[in-house]
Formats: C-alpha cells, sequence, structure tokens
C-alpha cells in the first residue's frame, strides 16, 4: 500500500504515534508519505520506504494567521496525485480530518478516490475539539471519515458522550517500540546522578497544567522526606518558569534536575525506579507505557485512559486527581523495599508487552485493507 499520512511533527503523543506507526508500516514494505509543515522529531534517520513532503504556507500581508489548512490540503492533494496514494491517515482530529476529507472531494471531483482514517488522540476531543470555534467542522469530519479510532475506550467513551458522532469507533491503543524502549545498561549514567544510590522518580511532559506537574514535586518532597531520592524532570513547555520558581521555594534544588526536551528518553527512563503522572487527564499515558517498557512502574491518577495503561496493584498504582498524600504514600510503598520494587518493575515490562507494536499493527492493516475493499 501507498499510505499517507499527516500528524504533528512535535514530541506530542499524538506525533509520536503516528511517526512511530508509519515506521513500522514501511518496515512491511508499505510506502509510507509523511505530510507536515516539518519532520517529525521520531524521524530522525534514513529510513527505507519512508519519505517527507514538507507543507510551505505563503507569507502574504492580508493574512494575520497563515492558513495552513488550505495549504495542507494542496499538498496532500499533490503527493497523492503524483504518489498515487491508496489511502491516508491522519493523526489528531484538528484539522487533519478536515483538511482530508477536503482533498478527498477534490480528488473525486477528479475522478480519483482517496480513503481516510481519523485517528483520535485526546484534546482534540477532550479539550480543544469541544471548543464552539472548532466542534462543528471536528464533528461532521468524524462523521465523513472512512474509518474513526481512538486510542483508548475511555476517549471513545467521551467522543459519543460530546459530539454528534454517528460513526462507528473502533478502540486500537497506542502502543510501544520494545526495540526501542527497553531497560539499558547505563550504569554510569545513575552513578552521575545518584552517587550515593539514591531512588530516581521521573515525570516526562509537555509542561501543560493538565499535567500538574506541582503534584509531582508535592508527591517527591513527600517521598524525598522519607528516603532519599531525586527527581528528573524531562521535557518543555509553558509551565516549566513556573514550576522551576515553585521547585526553588518548595524542594531541595540539588535533588531535582530540569533535563528538557530529549530524543533518547528510554535512556532515562533505563535508569529510573518510579515514574510519576498524576494528571488531570490522559486519553491514554503513553508517556507512562514508555516508562513501563523500560522497567519503570507508575504511579499515576485514574483519570481518562489510565485504568487500561496501568494496572492498579501490579504494575504502579492509582490515585484520584490531586490526592497528593495517596500518590506519596504508594509510591514510598513501591521504593522502600528492594525486592517489592524489582516485583514491580518486571510487573511493568509484563504488561507493557501487551502493548507491543507487533502486536497493534497488524490492526492498522486489517483496517486499511477493510476500508479499501470497501472503495471496490
Amino acid at each position: 500500500m501507498k499510505i499517507g499520512i499527516l500528524c504533528y511533527p512535535t514530541f506530542g503523543g499524538s506525533g509520536v504515534v503516528a511517526t512511530e506507526l508509519g515506521k513500522a508500516l514501511a518496515e512491511k514494505g508499505h510506502s509510507v508519505h509523511f505530510i507536515t509543515y516539518s519532520q517529525p522529531v521520531r524521524l530522525e534517520h534514513f529510513t527505507e520506504n519512508v519519505f517527507y513532503h514538507e507543507v510551505s504556507v505563503a507569507d502574504y500581508p492580508l493574512f494575520e494567521y497563515a492558513p495552513y489548512e488550505t495549504a495542507l490540503t494542496s499538498k496532500l492533494v499533490d503527493v497523492a496525485r503524483f504518489e498515487k496514494l491508496d489511502i491516508v491517515h491522519v493523526h489528531y482530529a484538528i484539522p487533519h480530518a478536515s483538511v482530508a476529507y477536503m482533498a478527498k472531494q477534490i480528488m473525486e471531483s477528479q475522478g480519483l478516490k482517496l480513503p481516510f482514517i481519523t485517528t483520535l488522540h485526546g484534546t482534540d476531543i477532550t479539550l480543544v475539539g469541544k471548543n464552539e470555534s472548532y466542534n462543528p467542522v471536528v464533528t461532521f469530519a468524524i462523521n465523513h471519515s472512512d474509518a474513526v479510532t481512538s486510542v483508548s475506550e475511555s476517549l471513545r467513551k467521551e467522543t459519543y458522550n460530546n459530539f454528534k458522532v454517528d460513526k462507528e469507533i473502533e478502540v486500537i491503543p497506542n502502543f510501544i517500540d520494545l526495540r526501542r524502549f527497553n531497560k539499558q545498561r547505563r550504569d554510569h549514567f545513575r552513578r552521575a546522578i545518584a552517587p550515593n544510590n539514591e531512588r530516581l522518580i521521573v515525570h516526562a511532559s509537555n509542561f501543560r497544567p493538565v499535567k500538574r506537574i506541582s503534584d509531582v514535586l508535592k508527591v517527591f518532597n513527600k517521598v524525598a522526606d522519607k528516603i532519599p531520592s531525586k527527581l528528573l524532570l524531562i521535557g518543555d513547555g509553558p509551565e516549566r518558569n513556573r514550576v522551576e520558581k515553585e521547585c526553588r521555594e518548595i524542594c531541595n534544588g540539588e535533588h531535582v534536575l530540569f533535563l528538557g526536551k530529549i530524543d533518547v528518553v528510554e535512556e532515562i527512563l533505563s535508569i529510573c525506579d518510579l515514574f510519576v503522572l498524576p494528571s488531570e487527564t490522559e486519553s491514554f499515558g503513553l508517556a507512562a507505557l514508555e516508562a513501563m517498557a523500560c522497567q519503570v512502574p507508575v504511579i499515576s491518577t485514574n483519570t481518562g485512559g489510565l485504568p487500561e495503561v496501568n494496572v492498579n496493584g501490579f504494575c504502579g498504582y492509582m490515585s484520584d486527581v490531586g490526592d497528593v498524600d495517596d500518590m506519596a504514600k504508594n509510591a514510598i510503598h513501591i521504593l522502600e523495599d528492594d525486592s517489592r520494587l524489582l516485583q514491580f518493575k518486571k510487573n511493568a515490562l509484563e504488561h507493557a508487552k501487551t502493548f507491543d507494536i507487533q502486536r497493534i499493527l497488524p490492526i492498522y492493516q486489517a483496517l486499511y485493507e477493510k476500508v479499501l475493499a470497501e472503495q471496490k
């Protein structure tokens, strides 16, 4: 198959999943074409059967905001015609689903078919998509997709609850490439960060308010009062400056490291003992899954799709949003005993294996084939 993929090229979960899916499809011999405004961050090396098409937006003084959606539609039509794409898979509904619909109509006017699948990832439904500025367009584009998937059962239900969607939504969970995300020997990293063999607690996110990073600091403080520990914060975003200031006020700065954006996050995860994700909402929790694949148990909230990823009492614990006392208690329970910590680490990997991309990829391939068969 010749497959077009529309996604955001950043560190966000939807872009990461889209890129990893495309690379896996390419390994199976499919021709995969990424169409976006910059090269996806996970597309860092040359990969056979993978192609990148950059979208350029004309700079014209009449426009206060660049018409990216129009430029993306034109680029998709151009690539689809020249490369003879069989199908398009769009990740994150805004604006990609409406772009795919518009491109499909343009292609049909020329006697060509361009079916498209929309994958819902989270804030395109739970936050941005619900805004009245976008809701009608998102609803229309979802209902006119040739197939729709969501990354969790929780997101599927929320879509039906908040949008007038009559299209069937198939749940295909996010996945992990265990060839990349696995526990690696990085003893020198650990010795450098924790010379006295402190426990290493980690959080990774886009530093947005929904991630409740202040709760990470509060949990860490309570844990550090009982167990010598250090906190590693991976990522960057709008909350970064505020969190750094708060950290200086309530934490021992020597015990908290801001690592910023890291491409090889698996190397840091490999030396850590516990991942903390106290989000207000998570449609899936890909960061938690990446940690589990590296044998890091998870302390998380019980919101959204997290219960579908973090099995309470097996590979970590879940608490209500904002209950930092319970999160800290559970974290201490895991960290205070070496044998218990080792068991949770083994359990985390065992559960992560159920999300191996080699299990999920055939589900997507079957969906592509089903949609193409319906076009005949």
